[in-house]
């Protein structure tokens, strides 16, 4: 808890098992109520390391998609009562230890939105990130500061941190449950006038780190421009989008339930659709 904001992190996980304890040995339990992790049907031992580490566990019955994992994760996460919710990949890539300064700026009130940010600094490339994932962040980057009329270093991070406004009022469940769900959601909260602010973050890119391979990245790409094109056509009032309207569909309890399962996870989520 942080001035009198509960903080609750959340883990969209699929074959974490290699770096998941070491992700999570840098959490700083003493701002931290609870972690959350919600596997997306993954065929290691993530699941039961996860039981082992004292976490809170949700298992997806199979394999929906990054972007749906991240719509669990958020629901569970306000049902539990949090007032700030920060994102952190399992895959050791990003670090832990900038929960709390990324977590105090929406506790003070001063943003409702963080994203850690690869780019401020120089750490992108000295951290291992390829060069074509670079050049392709900096031009989609680019773009959507012209479409959206924003000033962000990067939209394409995987460390972000939401006050429980921000989620509750997104449409959320419009959005994609692959990759682009993340770029789409940072366009909600530019269009819908949130405070976004953004801390320089260190990256670590490994064997063991999660990384879409060429064609997902192309296919995420497009998802970026398309994205980008949705939300300067809903602001000119040429096109209406389901993603840009308040009255789109949020994070709504019927999508899942649970499911005891004895001595493998805590809970199992049932696709409802």
């Amino acid at each position: 808890m942080l001035n009198g904001k509960k903080i609750v992190v959340v883990m969209p996980s699929y074959n974490a098992a290699r770096t998941l304890a070491r992700t999570v040995a840098e959490v700083p339990r003493d701002i931290v109520d609870e972690i959350l992790l919600v596997d997306d049907a993954s065929s290691d031992e993530t699941v039961g390391l996860a039981n082992e580490l004292g976490l809170t566990v949700f298992v997806h019955e199979k394999n929906f998609g990054y972007g749906r994992n991240q719509k669990t994760c958020y629901r569970e996460a306000l049902s539990r009562g949090a007032d700030i919710v920060v994102m952190v990949h399992p895959d050791y890539q990003y670090s832990p230890n900038l929960i709390v300064p990324m977590a105090g700026m929406i506790a003070y009130g001063e943003y409702d939105c963080i994203v850690g940010s690869r780019i401020l600094g120089k750490g992108a490339l000295s951290g291992g990130m390829p060069l074509y994932k670079y050049v392709s962040n900096r031009f989609l980057t680019l773009f959507q500061n012209i479409l959206l009329s924003a000033k962000l270093s990067e939209y394409h991070t995987g460390f972000r941190a939401f006050s429980r406004e921000v989620l509750e009022a997104l449409p959320l469940n419009e959005n994609s449950d692959d990759f682009v769900f993340d770029n789409q959601m940072l366009a909600q909260v530019v269009h819908f006038g949130y405070r976004v602010g953004e801390l320089s973050t260190p990256t670590r890119y490994f064997a063991e780190a999660s990384s879409i391979n060429f064609s997902r990245s192309v296919k995420y790409g497009l998802g970026v421009l398309d994205t980008s094109l949705r939300f300067r056509l809903h602001r000119m009032k040429f096109f209406k989008s389901r993603l840009f309207r308040m009255r789109g569909q949020k994070l709504l309890p019927t999508y899942y339930k649970q499911i005891e399962v004895d001595g493998v996870a805590n809970n199992a989520l049932s696709d409802r659709q």
